[in-house]
């Protein structure tokens, strides 16, 4: 392939992946990432919904320490035998019935078991919230990372664009020269294979920006079709903290009292408590005061008659005499079938019932035991979570500050790296343009130096990344500007 088809290709491929300053007009900081991962990334949604539903579960327990209210009323036909409420006689016939009732129940003593399930449901619900915390902090975590990722594959592409840059402006010196007659025309195939190996560096890394913006899309929960584009610090700019103010105890220290874990350790053991405390008061006697109200309406009828004005009728003779003993009465008339009248029927069977209640479990297949022991072993579970929480922040720690103090290392290294690669290749593009050095060993010395000038970035922004995450620890957050 000749230079200038592949000069065309590098072109075409780069329409591809068009630089990341023109993707978008407005540029996105970390700040901003991180807000916007929090509003949408799909896990601190997860998280938010289940301290809801914990929330829910702390009001509905809450309720139930006030009294309960039923109130219902049924309608319907009966059918055959069924008894006259009116005379209290059984009747075969069809009739339409009304009922109502009202019943009402409160508890007064049950050995503390709701409250200390109302308890034991609002830690939870704090360690809900806790944790919709922590995943809000890793998100942050990783939208961080993969910001610097990105800002990473951006110097590094400007790095090997610089690169390219070089090659070529060496190979259009070595052209000339080769057309004057003072090189061969070696020196200058040699070169183009260079420019042709940058352009490819050159292209890869362009395709990395992109892998890693879409990376960093999906921890911010974005679509992968929206332009994006992101701010990019100078990556010395960044504030990092001393190292001597991140010694590893110190930062253990805080953070067993900062980070959301721990916070949701704590919580959920104390919720355990409560729930062993509430278990146990479930095996003991319950004490509860009830009250019924209730009527009914039926429309079977009944006889029914009107009562005349009294009037003497005899009732027997005076022993003796035989005189005649009257006494005054009523007598009925107007004999009839009818229906005593609704409402009159509802307050005639007007019931009225209070109570107090008392529940003893003696034998109930062992349920309340056996939630007893349960909740006892969850408490030691949620024990044992807790040290095993703090076993593995102490770790990340100790090993994050040994990466750091690796990486800050290897970043001081590769600054005498660069410092002594540069000063080797300029005294060879000297001895090259005098034709004391042969092209290979120019490119050599070319390829240490591009070499470790882009190990000098990674190990920059590795030291920057493995402060920032002990920084996070420390419960100081991420930050990448002052």
């Amino acid at each position: 392939m000749s230079m200038k088809k592949l000069l065309l290709l590098t072109l075409t491929l780069s329409t591809l992946y068009p630089p990341v300053a023109g993707l978008a007009q407005e540029k996105w900081d970390l700040r901003r990432c991180v807000d916007y991962a929090i509003a949408n990334n799909i896990s601190v949604k997860q998280a938010d919904v289940q301290s809801r539903l914990a929330k829910l579960t702390l009001q509905q327990s809450e309720w139930t320490q006030i009294p309960t209210l039923i109130v219902g009323t049924n309608l319907g036909i009966n059918s055959g035998n069924s008894l006259n409420q009116t005379n209290y006689t059984i009747n075969n016939q069809t009739s339409f019935f009304n009922s109502y009732s009202a019943q009402s129940n409160v508890t007064l003593f049950n050995f503390q078991y709701v409250r200390n399930l109302v308890a034991a449901n609002r830690l939870s619900w704090q360690a809900a919230l806790t944790n919709s915390d922590k995943t809000k902090n890793d998100i942050t975590l990783n939208v961080a990372n993969a910001y610097l990722q990105v800002l990473l594959s951006i110097e590094q592409t400007e790095a090997a664009l610089g690169q390219l840059h070089l090659s070529q402006n060496q190979l259009d010196i070595t052209r000339k020269q080769v057309r004057a007659g003072s090189l061969p025309e070696l020196n200058a195939a040699e070169l183009e294979a260079q420019v042709a190996q940058d352009s490819a560096a050159y292209i890869n890394t362009r395709g990395t920006i992109q892998l890693n913006i879409l990376q960093l899309k999906a921890y911010m929960g974005m679509d992968m079709s929206v332009p994006f584009e992101v701010y990019t610090p100078p990556v010395e700019d960044i504030p990092v903290e001393n190292i001597a103010d991140l010694q590893p105890e110190t930062v253990y220290a805080l953070a067993l009292v900062n980070y959301p874990l721990q916070k949701m350790d704590a919580l959920q053991i104390a919720a355990a408590r409560k729930n062993v405390a509430a278990t146990k008061g479930a095996q003991y006697p319950s004490i509860s005061l009830f009250g019924n109200v209730s009527t009914n309406f039926v429309n079977i009828k009944h006889t029914a008659y009107d009562l005349s004005p009294y009037v003497p009728v005899k009732i027997g003779n005076v022993g003796g005499t035989n005189a005649p003993v009257y006494d005054t009465t009523q007598l009925p008339y107007n004999v009839r079938q009818e229906v005593t009248p609704y409402f009159k029927q509802l307050q005639s069977f007007l019931a009225e019932q209070v109570g107090v209640s008392v529940n003893i479990p003696i034998l109930n297949q062992r349920t309340y035991r056996t939630q007893y022991e349960k909740a006892k072993l969850n408490l030691r579970n949620q024990e044992l979570q807790r040290d095993q929480d703090n076993l593995t922040l102490k770790q990340n720690i100790y090993q994050a500050y040994t990466a750091a103090i690796t990486a800050l290392q290897k970043f001081e290294a590769n600054k005498i790296s660069v410092a002594a690669t540069q000063k080797s290749y300029d005294f060879a593009q000297k001895r090259y343009g005098v034709g004391m050095l042969n092209t290979i060993d120019l490119l050599t010395n070319q390829n240490n130096l591009n070499n470790a000038r882009i190990n000098l970035i990674s190990s920059q922004f590795d030291y920057v990344f493995k402060m920032k995450v002990l920084e996070y620890y420390k419960g100081l957050g991420v930050k990448l500007t002052k």
